[in-house]
């Protein structure tokens, strides 16, 4: 069942006089469940992509249908409420509360949405021992590692159980183990029924995925399927 389909998606940005065509004549189908990366280098359009796909941008034409709604034709206000019920964002500089414990970080969200105090700190604990950090739910952010952060952003990411979660550059600033860590727990998530969508430059995590699309200028260049981590 197709659960993103952007087609012909064009964004441009207006500077004074001058055009900047970031994204140009994008078209693609990800499956609901599916585990699919983004990769091209800086500069090839990626970043706007994931903005479109997360709702915090639309595109200038074309169409993106999400779960079978018209995404580019919404408000901002419809686009604020797709955000917070079906996506969880992951991204590369963590976002974290500095002198907030993981449980609280995790909880925010839900606070936001006007969770039962005792629901959402219940619920928070149960995903941090799901991203395998039931011994750090008092930590604050200071007293983590990279890759323990980056696992308490997952953790706030599934906090309202959204279907799709978009990861920038998610290992970006944790160490190579704590990527292979992080990547097979994306990985697990998929396994759960999770659509998972990462935008990264390296092969080596692109790999972990299902299917890549490389994008190039704006454009994309091919799109690959992967054997495997």
């Amino acid at each position: 069942m197709e659960q993103i389909s952007i087609s012909h998606v064009r964004k441009v940005y207006n500077t004074g006089d001058v055009e900047t065509v970031a994204l140009d004549d994008i078209s693609f189908v990800i499956k609901k469940g599916e585990f699919v990366a983004i990769v091209g280098p800086s500069g090839s359009g990626k970043s706007t992509l994931m903005h479109v796909l997360g709702a915090l941008d639309t595109p200038t034409s074309g169409t993106y249908i999400l779960d079978g709604q018209d995404v580019s034709k919404l408000s901002k206000d419809q686009l604020a409420e797709i955000r917070n019920k079906k996506i969880g964002f992951v991204f590369q500089s963590f976002n974290l509360l500095p002198r907030t414990t993981a449980v609280k970080n995790v909880a925010l969200p839900m606070t936001y949405a006007g969770v039962p105090k005792e629901e959402r700190i219940k619920k928070a604990e149960e995903l941090l021992k799901e991203v395998g950090l039931g011994d750090r739910l008092t930590h604050t952010s200071s007293q983590l590692s990279g890759g323990q952060m980056q696992r308490v952003a997952i953790a706030r990411a599934l906090s309202m159980n959204p279907a799709i979660i978009l990861a920038d550059e998610p290992t970006g600033n944790i160490s190579t183990v704590q990527a292979e860590e992080v990547m097979k727990i994306f990985q697990g998530l998929q396994k759960q029924g999770h659509t998972i969508v990462i935008i990264t430059h390296e092969p080596s995590i692109a790999a972990y995925a299902q299917r890549t699309i490389h994008i190039k200028d704006g454009k994309i260049d091919k799109e690959i399927k992967n054997k495997g981590v």
